[in-house]
C-alpha cells in the first residue's frame, strides 16, 4: 500500500576506456503521511542491508549506501555509490538482472555500449507520465553515434517518463575510447597556463 507512489530513479555512470567505471544511484518516492516514514524505510528497497545485497557481486565494489527522508518535499531517498571492474559485470547483480549491460567491439577502434531499461508497471490508476527515470553517462571517449535524449560534450542523458518506457527501451552509444596512455590535450593546455602564471610571478618578484 505504501508503494502506490511510483519511484523516481536517477543513475549517474562513468565508463572508463578499459570498461571499468563508477556509478551513483538515487531513487526516491513521495509519502503523504509522515507517520508512515518509519514503515517505508523498513521496506527492503529502503533498507541499507537489503540494498547492499541486491547490488553485491564479486566484480562490484559497493562504496556507500544511505537512506533518508526529506520532510521539506515529503520524499524518501536511497543513494548507492559503487564501482565495477567492467560494465558487463553489473549483470551479475540482482538489481540489474534485467538490464542487459553490454560493451562490445564495433568498427575499428570503436566500442558499442548498451543498457536495457525494463518496463515498469505503475498500477493503481497512477499516471506514469508524472514520474521519470534518468540515466546520465560520462563516456571517456569520442562519441560517434547515440540515441540519448540530450548530449553535452561527453555527457549523455536518457530521460523518460514511465509511460514512455512502455515495454522497455535500450539506450546505446558508439564511441572511440581514449587510449589509456593518451593524455587529453586539455591537460597540456592547463599545464602550459600554470607554467606561464608561475613564470610571470617569478619575473615580477625579481623586478621587485
Amino acid at each position: 500500500m505504501f508503494l502506490t507512489s511510483c519511484l523516481n530513479y536517477v543513475q549517474n555512470t562513468t565508463i572508463y576506456p578499459d570498461g571499468s567505471g563508477k556509478m551513483e544511484i538515487n531513487y526516491w518516492m513521495n509519502f503523504s503521511d509522515a507517520s508512515s516514514v518509519a514503515t517505508i524505510l523498513s521496506l527492503e528497497i529502503f533498507n541499507p542491508d537489503s540494498i547492499r545485497k541486491e547490488f553485491s557481486s564479486e566484480f562490484v565494489n559497493i562504496i556507500n549506501v544511505i537512506t533518508y527522508s526529506d520532510t521539506l518535499d515529503s520524499t524518501i531517498h536511497a543513494k548507492i555509490e559503487l564501482s565495477f571492474n567492467h560494465v558487463d559485470s553489473l549483470n551479475t547483480t540482482n538489481a540489474f538482472a534485467q538490464s542487459r549491460f553490454r560493451l562490445e567491439d564495433g568498427a575499428s577502434g570503436q566500442k558499442i555500449f548498451s543498457q536495457f531499461i525494463p518496463p515498469v508497471t505503475t498500477g493503481f490508476g497512477i499516471d506514469g507520465s508524472k514520474y521519470h527515470v534518468t540515466y546520465n553517462y560520462d563516456i571517456r571517449g569520442d562519441i560517434v553515434t547515440h540515441n540519448a535524449t540530450n548530449k553535452n560534450g561527453n555527457n549523455l542523458t536518457w530521460s523518460y517518463s514511465l509511460s514512455e518506457i512502455g515495454r522497455g527501451k535500450t539506450i546505446s552509444v558508439t564511441f572511440k575510447p581514449y587510449k589509456l596512455k593518451e593524455t587529453p590535450y586539455w591537460i597540456y593546455i592547463l599545464a602550459g597556463l600554470v607554467l606561464l602564471i608561475v613564470i610571470f610571478f617569478l619575473i615580477r618578484k625579481k623586478k621587485d
